[in-house]
Protein backbone atom coordinates (compact mmCIF):
# COMPACT_ATOMS: atom_id res chain seq x y z
CA UNK A 1 0.00 0.00 0.00
CA UNK A 2 1.37 3.40 -0.95
CA UNK A 3 0.76 6.82 0.53
CA UNK A 4 -0.87 8.03 -2.69
CA UNK A 5 -3.60 10.65 -2.43
CA UNK A 6 -6.56 10.81 -4.79
CA UNK A 7 -9.02 13.70 -4.79
CA UNK A 8 -12.46 13.03 -6.23
CA UNK A 9 -13.96 16.39 -7.02
CA UNK A 10 -15.81 18.76 -9.28
CA UNK A 11 -14.50 22.32 -9.54
CA UNK A 12 -18.03 23.72 -9.13
CA UNK A 13 -18.48 22.21 -5.68
CA UNK A 14 -17.16 22.02 -2.15
CA UNK A 15 -14.33 20.09 -3.74
CA UNK A 16 -12.58 23.46 -3.83
CA UNK A 17 -12.20 23.24 -0.05
CA UNK A 18 -10.44 19.87 -0.23
CA UNK A 19 -8.15 21.05 -3.02
CA UNK A 20 -7.21 24.15 -1.04
CA UNK A 21 -6.34 21.95 1.93
CA UNK A 22 -4.25 19.68 -0.28
CA UNK A 23 -2.42 22.68 -1.67
CA UNK A 24 -1.71 23.85 1.90
CA UNK A 25 -0.40 20.38 2.79
CA UNK A 26 1.92 20.50 -0.21
CA UNK A 27 1.76 16.79 -1.07
CA UNK A 28 1.28 15.48 -4.62
CA UNK A 29 -2.16 14.11 -5.39
CA UNK A 30 -4.10 12.60 -8.26
CA UNK A 31 -7.41 14.09 -9.27
CA UNK A 32 -10.58 12.50 -10.59
CA UNK A 33 -13.20 14.92 -11.95
CA UNK A 34 -16.76 13.66 -11.64
CA UNK A 35 -19.90 15.18 -13.14
CA UNK A 36 -22.92 15.57 -10.89
CA UNK A 37 -25.11 13.03 -12.64
CA UNK A 38 -23.39 9.97 -14.08
CA UNK A 39 -19.97 10.27 -12.43
CA UNK A 40 -21.02 10.84 -8.84
CA UNK A 41 -23.84 8.31 -9.12
CA UNK A 42 -21.85 5.54 -10.79
CA UNK A 43 -21.55 2.21 -9.03
CA UNK A 44 -17.78 2.55 -8.82
CA UNK A 45 -17.94 5.90 -7.06
CA UNK A 46 -20.85 4.96 -4.80
CA UNK A 47 -18.69 2.11 -3.56
CA UNK A 48 -16.24 4.77 -2.35
CA UNK A 49 -18.74 7.39 -1.17
CA UNK A 50 -22.30 6.06 -0.85
CA UNK A 51 -23.60 9.64 -0.60
CA UNK A 52 -22.65 10.15 -4.24
CA UNK A 53 -21.18 13.58 -3.67
CA UNK A 54 -17.80 15.26 -3.66
CA UNK A 55 -15.24 15.84 -2.36
CA UNK A 56 -13.76 12.54 -1.31
CA UNK A 57 -10.12 12.02 -0.50
CA UNK A 58 -8.54 8.57 -0.56
CA UNK A 59 -5.16 8.39 1.16
CA UNK A 60 -3.22 5.18 1.55
CA UNK A 61 -6.42 3.26 0.95
CA UNK A 62 -8.40 5.20 3.56
CA UNK A 63 -11.55 7.04 2.48
CA UNK A 64 -12.29 10.45 3.99
CA UNK A 65 -15.44 12.41 3.18
CA UNK A 66 -16.96 15.66 4.54
CA UNK A 67 -14.88 18.77 4.11
CA UNK A 68 -14.24 19.49 7.78
CA UNK A 69 -13.11 15.89 8.30
CA UNK A 70 -10.87 16.07 5.23
CA UNK A 71 -9.19 19.23 6.54
CA UNK A 72 -8.63 17.76 10.00
CA UNK A 73 -7.47 14.40 8.63
CA UNK A 74 -4.91 15.87 6.24
CA UNK A 75 -3.53 18.16 8.94
CA UNK A 76 -2.91 15.11 11.13
CA UNK A 77 -1.69 12.88 8.30
CA UNK A 78 0.96 15.42 7.29
CA UNK A 79 2.11 17.10 10.52
CA UNK A 80 5.15 18.68 8.87
CA UNK A 81 2.80 21.10 7.14
CA UNK A 82 2.08 22.62 10.56
CA UNK A 83 -1.66 22.92 9.99
CA UNK A 84 -2.87 21.56 13.33
CA UNK A 85 -2.11 22.91 16.81
CA UNK A 86 -0.50 20.64 19.36
CA UNK A 87 -2.98 18.24 20.95
CA UNK A 88 -3.12 20.29 24.17
CA UNK A 89 -3.95 23.49 22.25
CA UNK A 90 -6.87 22.40 20.11
CA UNK A 91 -9.86 23.85 21.94
CA UNK A 92 -10.50 26.70 19.47
CA UNK A 93 -9.41 24.52 16.56
CA UNK A 94 -12.07 21.88 17.21
CA UNK A 95 -14.65 24.36 18.46
CA UNK A 96 -14.76 26.56 15.38
CA UNK A 97 -14.14 23.79 12.86
CA UNK A 98 -17.20 21.89 14.04
CA UNK A 99 -19.29 24.96 14.82
CA UNK A 100 -18.92 26.03 11.21
CA UNK A 101 -19.55 22.53 9.85
CA UNK A 102 -22.65 22.22 12.03
CA UNK A 103 -24.63 25.31 13.06
CA UNK A 104 -23.25 27.72 10.45
CA UNK A 105 -23.61 25.30 7.52
CA UNK A 106 -27.16 24.44 8.56
CA UNK A 107 -28.17 28.05 9.17
CA UNK A 108 -26.81 29.27 5.83
CA UNK A 109 -28.30 26.36 3.88
CA UNK A 110 -31.73 26.68 5.47
CA UNK A 111 -31.86 30.41 4.82
CA UNK A 112 -30.82 29.91 1.19
CA UNK A 113 -33.65 27.37 0.83
CA UNK A 114 -36.13 29.80 2.34
CA UNK A 115 -36.67 27.78 5.50
CA UNK A 116 -37.40 29.88 8.59
CA UNK A 117 -37.45 28.38 12.07
CA UNK A 118 -40.97 28.92 13.44
CA UNK A 119 -41.23 31.47 16.22
CA UNK A 120 -40.51 29.93 19.59
CA UNK A 121 -39.01 26.76 18.09
CA UNK A 122 -35.39 27.90 17.81
CA UNK A 123 -34.29 25.55 20.59
CA UNK A 124 -35.11 22.64 18.29
CA UNK A 125 -32.63 23.91 15.68
CA UNK A 126 -28.97 23.30 16.42
CA UNK A 127 -28.11 26.79 15.26
CA UNK A 128 -30.93 28.62 17.03
CA UNK A 129 -31.32 31.29 14.39
CA UNK A 130 -29.38 32.47 11.37
CA UNK A 131 -28.52 35.79 13.01
CA UNK A 132 -27.32 34.09 16.19
CA UNK A 133 -25.04 31.72 14.26
CA UNK A 134 -23.60 34.50 12.09
CA UNK A 135 -23.04 36.83 15.06
CA UNK A 136 -21.15 34.04 16.83
CA UNK A 137 -19.06 33.36 13.72
CA UNK A 138 -18.25 37.05 13.46
CA UNK A 139 -16.95 37.09 17.04
CA UNK A 140 -14.79 34.04 16.26
CA UNK A 141 -12.87 35.88 13.53
CA UNK A 142 -12.66 39.24 15.28
CA UNK A 143 -9.67 40.60 17.14
CA UNK A 144 -7.10 38.08 15.93
CA UNK A 145 -5.42 37.08 12.71
CA UNK A 146 -6.66 33.49 12.43
CA UNK A 147 -9.33 31.35 14.02
CA UNK A 148 -6.85 29.96 16.57
CA UNK A 149 -4.96 33.20 17.12
CA UNK A 150 -1.72 34.05 15.33
CA UNK A 151 -1.28 30.67 13.63
CA UNK A 152 -3.03 29.60 10.43
CA UNK A 153 -4.48 26.10 10.73
CA UNK A 154 -6.67 23.64 8.85
CA UNK A 155 -9.64 25.16 10.68
CA UNK A 156 -9.04 28.36 8.73
CA UNK A 157 -9.30 26.44 5.47
CA UNK A 158 -12.77 25.20 6.35
CA UNK A 159 -14.09 28.22 8.26
CA UNK A 160 -12.47 30.52 5.74
CA UNK A 161 -14.02 28.71 2.79
CA UNK A 162 -17.49 29.10 4.26
CA UNK A 163 -16.96 32.82 4.82
CA UNK A 164 -15.24 33.38 1.48
CA UNK A 165 -18.01 31.65 -0.45
CA UNK A 166 -20.71 33.24 1.67
CA UNK A 167 -19.41 36.72 0.92
CA UNK A 168 -19.04 35.93 -2.78
CA UNK A 169 -22.58 34.57 -3.15
CA UNK A 170 -24.33 36.78 -0.62
CA UNK A 171 -25.31 33.94 1.72
CA UNK A 172 -23.25 35.47 4.54
CA UNK A 173 -23.64 39.22 5.18
CA UNK A 174 -20.74 41.52 4.48
CA UNK A 175 -19.26 42.69 7.76
CA UNK A 176 -15.85 44.27 8.41
CA UNK A 177 -14.54 41.29 10.39
CA UNK A 178 -15.59 38.84 7.66
CA UNK A 179 -14.15 40.98 4.87
CA UNK A 180 -10.83 41.42 6.67
CA UNK A 181 -10.53 37.71 7.44
CA UNK A 182 -11.38 36.72 3.87
CA UNK A 183 -8.87 39.25 2.58
CA UNK A 184 -6.08 37.60 4.56
CA UNK A 185 -7.10 34.16 3.30
CA UNK A 186 -7.09 35.28 -0.32
CA UNK A 187 -3.44 36.26 -0.03
CA UNK A 188 -2.29 32.76 0.82
CA UNK A 189 -0.32 31.10 -2.01
CA UNK A 190 -2.21 27.81 -1.60
CA UNK A 191 -5.55 29.61 -1.87
CA UNK A 192 -4.39 31.30 -5.06
CA UNK A 193 -3.17 28.00 -6.53
CA UNK A 194 -6.48 26.32 -5.76
CA UNK A 195 -8.48 29.10 -7.38
CA UNK A 196 -6.27 29.12 -10.46
CA UNK A 197 -6.57 25.34 -10.89
CA UNK A 198 -10.31 25.11 -10.30
CA UNK A 199 -11.16 28.23 -12.29
CA UNK A 200 -9.23 26.82 -15.25
CA UNK A 201 -11.20 23.57 -15.00
CA UNK A 202 -14.48 25.48 -14.78
CA UNK A 203 -13.62 27.52 -17.86
CA UNK A 204 -12.75 24.34 -19.74
CA UNK A 205 -15.99 22.64 -18.70
CA UNK A 206 -18.07 25.65 -19.72
CA UNK A 207 -16.34 26.09 -23.08
CA UNK A 208 -18.72 25.28 -25.94
CA UNK A 209 -17.87 21.97 -27.56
Amino acid sequence: MTNAITLYTNPMSRGQIARWMLEEVGQPYDMVILDFESGMKSADYLAINPMGKVPTVVHAGKVVTECAAICAYLADAFPNAGLAPSTDSRADYYRWLFFTAGPVEAAVTNKALGFVVPEGRDRMAGYGSFDHAIDTLERAVSGQTWICGDRFTAADVYVGSQIDWGLSFGSIPSRPAFEAYAGRLRERPAYKRQKELDNALIAKMQKPS
